[in-house]
Parts: C-alpha cells; sequence; structure tokens
C-alpha cells in the first residue's frame, strides 16, 4: 500500500478531578468527518519529522503551544487500511491554554475526557459505524465518550494507555 503519513499527539493533563485525555471532534466534511480523534494530521515537507507535524497540527488545531508540551513518548506506529494512513503517536503531558482555540476549519470542538471514566467498565463497548468504504455497517470497538464513540484508529491508540495512566506509568 502507498501510505500517507501522519502524526498525532495525545495530549494528557492534569486537573483537580484527575487526569484528563484531550480528544477532538472533526468537522462534518472530510474522510474523518464527526469522529472524535487526537490532534494531528498529515506530515507536510516542511516538517522535520513526524514529531514537528504532530506539535504543528496541536498548535494549528486546537491552540497548544509546543512550549506546553512534553512528550513522554512515541508510541508504535498505527496503520488504517481503510484510509491508507501510517500514524506516529506521541503521548504528551501538556499545560492547556486557558481557553482551547479550536481551528473551526478542521475541528469542531475540544474534548477533556476523565481517563478514570475511560478505565471504567462501561466505558468500552462496540458501536455500529457506517464508513464510505465500507459495504456495510460494522461493530467495532470503541470508548464511549458520553453519546458518541470513540473508535478506529484512535481506540487502538488509546486502548492500551488507559490503565498505565491509571496506575501512573508516567509522571502528570
Amino acid at each position: 500500500m502507498n501510505w500517507k503519513h501522519a502524526a498525532v499527539l495525545v495530549p494528557i493533563l492534569r486537573r483537580a478531578e484527575g487526569l484528563r485525555v484531550v480528544l477532538i471532534r472533526r468537522v462534518a466534511h472530510g474522510v474523518h468527518g464527526g469522529q472524535l480523534a487526537f490532534p494531528g494530521g498529515r506530515v507536510d515537507p516542511g516538517d522535520a519529522d513526524e514529531l514537528a507535524t504532530a506539535l504543528r497540527e496541536a498548535e494549528e488545531e486546537i491552540g497548544l503551544s509546543p512550549v506546553d508540551v512534553t512528550i513522554l513518548e512515541r508510541l508504535p506506529v498505527a496503520e488504517t487500511s481503510t484510509t491508507g494512513y501510517r500514524v506516529t503517536p506521541f503521548l504528551a503531558s501538556v499545560r492547556p491554554p486557558a481557553v482551547w482555540l479550536p481551528d473551526g476549519r478542521e475541528v469542531s470542538s475540544v474534548l477533556e475526557v476523565s481517563v478514570a471514566e475511560l478505565a471504567s467498565p462501561g466505558a468500552r463497548g462496540e458501536a455500529r459505524v457506517e464508513f464510505a468504504d465500507w459495504p456495510a455497517p460494522r461493530s467495532v470497538p470503541c470508548y464511549f465518550v458520553g453519546s458518541e464513540a470513540l473508535w478506529g484508529l484512535s481506540f487502538r491508540i488509546l486502548e492500551p494507555l488507559v490503565a498505565r495512566l491509571v496506575h501512573g506509568r508516567w509522571t502528570i
């Protein structure tokens, strides 16, 4: 497959009520329209490397300055044959801006989701999902975030991290 290379930031922050993971809701149009995801995108020719891509995209999409990001770990590359992306994720401890600044061309909203809630038994399940290139809807593993489902590549990146975050694997 001729992979499209991309990178995402998996931003984690600590609030008084505990650890939170920062997600975005993509705007309605485009291949990933309306989906919950991590800030990130395609590697541009001017990006020094995948980390530069993840930091640039997080700043553009949600107003997160690179000076407020501490990379905790480069995570395993994840691939999605449905859209042909090979994504390099970076787990990061972040200091959020006073107000998230979603770029309205790409992001409809920014969500801070409780890691403890994601770790609760009722948060993980299956959602019925339709995708343009699929012949029929499929049941896919997901985290339920309110009335929405975090599934696909974002789920596969986050799922192995939740228990480790709850158990303090990283200092945040």
